[in-house]
């Protein structure tokens, strides 16, 4: 297929989904520390960092940390998550995802992984796709969270894609408010009233058709 445009993918609610896994230590974290942790709570956690998380999850509890616990409670966290990550294979990859990633690896589309989890490559290859990304931006390579652009930014830099041309697909309104800051094309996977800053919204990829990437890539 002859195209100019390239594809970033989020991952967390978007390829896998690994929210549940950061619910479940993240109420454990609120819990071993006295409170409760709900999912309506951990939902504004979605697309936000580890670091900012904590501090959220801390003023819900009405809790302060000294520098040194609060750094530990956050090494736990990632722990515990890890613990469940080390548990993942192909079967975690979310329905309809796989049809868009071998539509684009057999058309030479280029593509890429814009995440802000400092786990995306171990999540990857826990779920055999590590190796069909040409290029994968996480949270180590960055230096300012979503909805600032610097992350999809990189990715399209790294495919050689200018923004306006990267088509990136996202769960989360910080997400959705990035791409569309890098004047990209924005797809939300999840609820039209959540997401509706975005181009077009899917509730996930098995809504997306072939043909509808197709004319994305093509228009």
């Amino acid at each position: 297929m002859e195209t100019n445009k390239g594809v970033i993918f989020d991952l967390d609610g978007v390829i896998v989904d690994t929210a549940k896994f950061h619910f479940l230590a993240w109420r454990k974290l609120a819990n071993d520390l006295g409170f409760d942790f709900t999912e309506e709570q951990n939902e504004q956690l979605k697309g936000v960092s580890r670091e900012d998380s904590l501090k959220k999850i801390l003023d819900w509890g009405e809790l302060e940390l000294s520098k040194t616990e609060f750094k530990r409670q956050m090494a736990l966290k990632n722990e515990n998550y890890l613990s469940y990550v080390a548990k993942m294979d192909e079967d975690e990859i979310l329905p309809g995802v796989q049809k868009v990633i071998d539509y684009l690896v057999e058309n030479n589309v280029p593509f890429a992984l814009g995440s802000a989890s400092k786990n995306a490559r171990n999540i990857l290859k826990k779920v055999n796709l590590l190796d069909k990304f040409d290029a994968i931006v996480d949270g180590t390579d960055v230096s300012k969270a979503k909805p600032d652009p610097e992350v999809f930014l990189i990715a399209a830099n790294k495919l050689n894609i200018k923004p306006e041309n990267s088509i990136v697909f996202e769960d989360s309104v910080a997400g959705v408010q990035a791409a569309n800051n890098a004047k990209m094309i924005s797809i939300g996977i999840g609820e039209q009233k959540t997401l509706g800053e975005a181009d077009y919204v899917f509730t996930d990829f098995t809504e997306i058709d072939i043909e509808f990437i197709k004319k994305l890539l093509t228009k």
